[in-house]
């Protein structure tokens, strides 16, 4: 029986080399990727996810992922992919504090591209007070290379750079290691702040789309799947590339 999925979009953005396909290959598949390549252009990979499980509104959703690139060199051209999105995960890598700083230039030029909020004339410019209490779409930031990091976070600068960031944008916050499955197990802190960041997703969704509170209940008979209705696999992880 073909069961039609309701679909989010979440773009994974951030400097390169930080470790985000490795960190998106992490939560879809859970499981490590061994030999990640440069994304040019984008990626999507996808996730099976359920909405307010455990509750009566439980309902199944596939999360997409789109880990664009990184690289300066295509800057100009990624905006395509910042149409209709529902949720961003900014990425950097804890070793390096100028990948968190560069963070507020990506959350400014993804929230430039697929809202109407007014920013400053200065395309690369951040201002706090545009997001201070009002971010318009769910965010997480994460911190990647968590096994090497031991003394950055104990740093009080590199805390206080990503607590501001954080605090702006009303997002939380995550550090994992990508090559160890462990910082998503089943349970952990890491693992409730994803889900509830994909439910704060899928919520905003459905009230785009007339649902107020992300309340479900008005949707037509769209209930839980059970085993027999689930897909046997997501999409394949899918490469989107573009020139300049």
């Amino acid at each position: 029986m073909a069961v039609n999925l309701d679909k989010v979009k979440i773009v994974v953005v951030g400097d390169s080399g930080v470790g985000k396909s490795s960190l998106v290959h992490l939560i879809c598949h859970n499981e490590v990727i061994q030999n990640p390549s440069w994304t040019i252009g984008c990626s999507v990979d996808v996730k099976l996810h359920e909405y307010r499980e455990g509750t009566p509104d439980e309902r199944s959703f596939f999360l997409e992922f789109w880990d664009v690139g990184g690289s300066n060199n295509h800057r100009n051209s990624r905006s395509m992919f910042y149409t209709s999105v529902n949720g961003i995960l900014l990425v950097h890598d804890l070793t390096n504090r100028k990948s968190l700083q560069n963070l507020r230039k990506w959350l400014t030029e993804v929230v430039r591209k697929s809202t109407n909020m007014p920013f400053s004339e200065s395309e690369n410019e951040y201002d706090p007070e545009q997001f201070a209490g009002c971010s318009p779409l769910p965010i997480l930031v994460i911190g990647t290379k968590a096994d090497l990091t031991e003394k950055v976070l104990n740093m009080p600068s590199s805390r206080s750079r990503a607590a501001s960031l954080v605090d702006d944008c009303l997002a939380d916050e995550i550090n994992i290691d990508c090559h160890n499955t462990k910082y998503f197990a089943a349970g952990s802190s890491n693992a409730v702040k994803l889900s509830r960041f994909f439910d704060k997703v899928i919520k905003g969704y459905l009230s785009s789309q007339g649902t107020p509170g992300g309340s479900i209940s008005s949707f037509l008979d769209r209930k839980k799947l059970t085993p027999q209705q689930r897909p046997f696999s997501p999409p394949a992880r899918t490469k989107l590339l573009h020139a300049d």
